[in-house]
């Protein structure tokens, strides 16, 4: 195994156990090792830090993943990593209303780079790192004979990818294919997911509790759910007695998925409404309208993939919460998300304070929301609590 040799004082993240090392952070490397292939990291006193994966493209030069070095990284390592993760994911899926969640959480599961989400009787991947990418057929073999899905997929198409200098890729892995749509069961409500042609890995099972407590302010109201996809905020919000639930969102998938999901759970057509629009658009609509609602969602896709689009980002949140803010019925409630992990609860607040400001409205925090259990936050790496949201009263 080859050996990596941090600069002086550079070992200190390696110590708390973060699982990132930058590339300016190596002092040498004592052979030439491959993209993915797992390698020794010492500080530069000779110390051993960990194992990681190393990939010479990435400005994550190493993933660390393993701090006792009498541990061997090989077929049994990985089934300890999965089982343990399969394990603790057994609460959210006990009371079979919900078959659905994410399995595997990549570095929160010391598996950085492998994001594994069990979708009833199938499974869905992504690979995002090399290392996860050279053992593929070891974690393929030990999630089958674990969990005896009717199929894997690999939905490993995401953009990540190529900063690991890999292709993306897509298609069957082993046993089925999926059907065109899945049935599944969250909170008790069922949808039918595409796994193949949905957004990810098919299915947000990231918003599971938050659907479900949002959905206990709307009964008897007028509910407007922006970036809607299937429809997770729509049909709880329906299944716990909204009045009416308008969906919007860009995609004719997700407004076709999402009619499917109305329909199979038997919700009257009068009840919801649909339209396929860009969300700022169809918001500015709605105020030429003079429209007004009595709940208002906002999940918009990740503004901020990295810190150096936060500016860009805050100013396109503050933008879209103003005009949510200005739909809202005097007392009314607005849920608003971001997924991006660059923005911090904190920045989040003051980017609502400013749409508040630009609004002319005041705003009263009631509840804050994260993500679930079954995307857990390892405290050695606070970068995995990405989702974060609030509740907020408009006045």
């Amino acid at each position: 195994m080859i050996d990596v040799i941090l600069k002086k004082g550079k070992e200190k993240a390696a110590h708390q156990h973060h699982p990132w090392i930058f590339s300016g952070a190596l002092d040498r490397i004592k052979g030439s090792p491959e993209n993915g292939e797992v390698v020794k990291v010492y500080a530069a006193d000779k110390e051993f830090l960990a194992y990681g994966y190393y990939n010479a493209q990435s400005r994550v030069a190493i993933r660390l993943i393993e701090w006792d070095e009498n541990k061997t990284i090989d077929k049994n390592w990985y089934q300890e990593k999965l089982q343990a993760a399969i394990a603790a994911r057994q609460h959210v899926l006990k009371d079979k209303n919900t078959n659905t969640c994410r399995l595997v959480f990549s570095e929160a599961d010391f598996l950085p780079g492998l994001i594994v989400d069990q979708y009833a009787d199938f499974l869905s991947l992504q690979i995002l790192s090399a290392g996860i990418e050279n053992s593929k057929n070891d974690i393929i073999d030990i999630l089958r004979t674990e969990l005896q899905p009717k199929g894997i997929f690999d939905k490993s198409d995401a953009n990540a990818r190529t900063h690991e200098n890999l292709e993306v890729t897509q298609g069957l892995l082993w046993g089925e294919t999926p059907p065109e749509f899945i049935e599944v069961k969250e909170n008790n409500i069922r949808y039918h997911i595409n796994i193949a042609d949905g957004q990810k890995s098919g299915f947000y099972c990231d918003q599971r509790d938050n659907r479900r407590i949002l959905a206990e302010y709307t009964q008897g109201k007028h509910v407007l759910d922006c970036f809607c996809y299937s429809g997770g905020f729509t049909l709880n919000s329906l299944a716990l007695g909204a009045e009416h639930v308008t969906s919007v969102d860009s995609s004719a998938l997700a407004i076709e998925t999402l009619k499917h999901n109305i329909e199979l759970n038997g919700f009257k057509e009068t009840q919801q409404t649909s339209i396929q629009s860009d969300v700022n658009k169809q918001l500015r609509a709605f105020k030429e309208e003079g429209k007004k609602f009595d709940v208002i969602v906002l999940d918009p896709p990740k503004y901020a993939p990295s810190r150096s689009a936060l500016d860009r980002a805050a100013r396109a949140y503050k933008d879209l919460n103003r005009l949510g803010m200005l739909l809202l019925e005097k007392g009314g409630l607005l849920a608003t998300y971001s997924c991006s992990g660059a923005v911090d609860i904190e920045t989040f607040k003051q980017i609502i304070a400013w749409a508040a400001l630009d609004a002319g409205r005041e705003v009263q925090i009631i509840k804050q929301f994260t993500q679930p259990e079954d995307h857990p936050v390892r405290i050695s790496f606070p970068e995995g609590e990405y989702l974060k949201g609030l509740l907020v009263r408009v006045l």
